[in-house]
């Protein structure tokens, strides 16, 4: 499912399209304003995104062979909930 197709659906129950697109966007800006601000977001039944920084690795270049560092990074983690595949 695309944010297109998931617009898609949620402009049937609302009285436009263009209603839909607002809504749909809010929801992804204000998810990601608080998981950037450090925010967990907990959506019950479904799962929660936090935002994770990874630590400094080591790597190798494949060219030369020469040992780098890698910076950490920011990445968003995304746990599922345990009622997802509750069969």
């Amino acid at each position: 499912m695309t944010k297109h197709d998931l617009i898609e659906k949620i402009s049937q129950m609302m009285p436009s399209k263009k209603d839909a697109v607002i809504v749909v966007n809010t929801i992804f800006e204000e998810m990601l304003t608080s998981i950037v601000n450090g925010q967990k977001v907990v959506i019950t039944g479904f799962g929660s995104f936090n935002l994770i920084t990874t630590e400094v690795k080591k790597g190798r270049n494949p060219k030369t062979g020469e040992t780098i560092l890698i910076e950490p990074k920011k990445k968003i983690r995304f746990k599922q909930s345990k009622e997802i595949f509750n069969d």
